[in-house]
């Protein structure tokens, strides 16, 4: 199993952005994230090569097309995977050549040549699962029902009726091609009678009526690995659409999708959370609690005289790093609270404390409020 984070995503673009807005968001990223500038942090030089190879595939219009349509897939075929999916053909390519193929109507590496096709595999699929944030913190191992064409049971997936066969096409002799005169020049296309497979059926199959596969319910299990977010995909080998008289199975791939949380937001392996403080602990000091999604209890301590809109750091208590080892942190950014309901106790002490101020208790309104007197010449 192989988890892929989106290219877009990894940008932090849209994908209608065009070349300059691709090439804006890398050079912003590669500065962030770049090894001279994060003194050797392992999951800062992960993130920089990540960026880097999302960049070389998205600046190159070919890339990008093949990467839209196909996603990772487009040039990583053979890695392993396992689990789930609604389907959506992403592919169904036997190397990169098919795919600039299928996408511009030729080969992208100026190939040809004739001769019986090769076994088509079957085509991809796409199963799309939400996931809560706590789930995408601990990982989860989940059951997923589908329905996709699998091989049939009657024919073992050749296609052919039981006790019967297949035997080579007559049309093309078995060359999967066959040649047509076109004024001075001889052109070769695909047979018409059996497909470029060089061979027809006898006899097909009753239950496949010769397809060699079925649709059928399927339950699979997929592991989520800690770490995971939006835009990340799980590939699991060979439990896509079965191939087409006994070719291979595509692959299936599973888009998460993280949804909303109540108290935290997310940027990468950093949680963010916004706390009310009232104005006395504000300006007194204090301590909170903020409970993070590993269970503990963190203790947030507050200097005396914070302002609102000030970020404190909790090294190590955010999202755990995806396939890899420590954890980012949790920002809990504060909000100082003005008291909208007070007792006529409460009032009086505040009456007397104004009385007392000078103005040094709060600096930035003093300063303020002297500008506008410059201002105004009074």
């Amino acid at each position: 199993m192989t988890t892929e984070i989106d290219y877009y995503t990894l940008l932090e673009i849209e994908r209608t952005a065009d070349g300059a807005q691709i090439k804006s968001a890398y050079r912003k990223l590669a500065m962030k994230y770049h090894p001279d500038k994060t003194g050797g942090c392992a999951e800062s030089e992960a993130k920089f090569k990540a960026v880097s190879q999302a960049y070389e595939c998205l600046k190159d219009p070919q890339k990008r097309a093949a990467y839209d349509r196909f996603g990772h897939a487009a040039y990583t075929q053979h890695e392993q995977g396992g689990g789930g999916g609604h389907r959506a053909n992403a592919g169904g390519f036997s190397d990169l050549g098919d795919i600039f193929e299928t996408i511009f109507g030729q080969s992208g590496f100026g190939g040809g040549g004739g001769g019986r096709q090769q076994q088509r595999r079957g085509a991809d699929l796409r199963y799309d699962l939400e996931i809560s944030l706590d789930e995408a913190y601990h990982g989860k191992q989940t059951q997923i029902e589908i329905e996709v064409s699998a091989a049939c049971d009657t024919c073992e997936g050749s296609g052919a009726q039981p006790g019967t066969g297949v035997k080579t096409c007559g049309t093309c002799k078995g060359h999967g091609q066959v040649r047509a005169q076109q004024g001075f020049f001889m052109v070769e296309r695909t047979c018409p009678s059996c497909h470029g497979a060089g061979q027809v059926i006898e006899s097909p199959c009753r239950s496949c009526r010769g397809e060699g596969r079925v649709d059928k319910p399927k339950s699979l299990s997929v592991n989520i690995p800690a770490g995971v977010d939006e835009g990340t995909r799980i590939r699991l080998t060979g439990e896509g659409e079965a191939g087409a008289r006994g070719a291979p199975a595509g692959d299936l791939y599973i888009f998460l999708h993280v949804k909303r949380h109540s108290l935290f937001e997310r940027e990468g392996t950093t949680l963010f959370c916004r706390c009310p403080v009232s104005f006395t602990t504000a300006s007194l000091g204090g301590s909170i609690e903020v409970p993070g999604l590993d269970g503990v209890r963190h203790e947030i301590k507050i200097p005396a005289g914070i302002q609102s809109g000030k970020q404190i750091r909790q090294r190590g208590a955010g999202m755990p790093v995806l396939n890899g080892r420590g954890q980012g942190d949790l920002v809990v950014q504060i909000d100082v609270e003005t008291p909208t309901r007070l007792t006529a106790k409460q009032k009086e002490l505040l009456e007397a404390f104004r009385e007392t101020e000078t103005g040094e208790e709060c600096p930035a309104s003093t300063g303020f409020f002297g500008k506008i007197k410059d201002l105004w010449g009074d």
